[in-house]
């Protein structure tokens, strides 16, 4: 079973490129997402896209990041017997805030939008935008 899912967390390690049976290149990386109660979920991903693999590449450990694709529930069992989730996911898409800065400021628009007197900034808690949690133009 997958499911189509757009997951919000941090680049656990450096993203590493690599190289199919067949020669074409893919992403490999390993994000943690809050899971509840404070725990955090480790979710394996793997990219092919250019664009998707491109952005895991230019980001760091601990950098923040959103991906969208399908997502794949299992179990894995630890030393002890005892079972742990996993979840790996084929990323479709990689939606940080470096990607979207980077796209404003080669369309030449400015990274913060007007706003009326008294009016929150647009965007979540974060600084996030509508565009950034979508992937759409800004």
């Amino acid at each position: 079973m997958s499911i189509e899912a757009l997951i919000l967390g941090k680049l656990h390690q450096r993203a590493e490129q690599r190289t199919s049976k067949t020669g074409r290149p893919f992403v490999t990386a390993k994000a943690r997402t809050a899971a509840g109660d404070g725990d955090s979920l480790f979710v394996n991903v793997i990219a092919f896209g250019e664009t998707a693999c491109a952005a895991l590449l230019a980001l760091d450990a601990g950098d923040s990041l959103a991906l969208a694709g399908t997502l794949k529930p299992g179990a894995w069992t630890d030393r002890e017997g005892n079972a742990r989730p996993s979840v790996d996911m084929v990323a479709a898409q990689v939606l940080t805030v470096y990607g979207l800065k980077k796209k404003r400021e080669a369309s030449g628009q400015a990274a913060a939008r007007p706003q009326a007197p008294g009016q929150a900034p647009a965007g979540d808690d974060f600084g996030h935008d509508d565009a950034w949690l979508t992937g759409g133009e800004a």
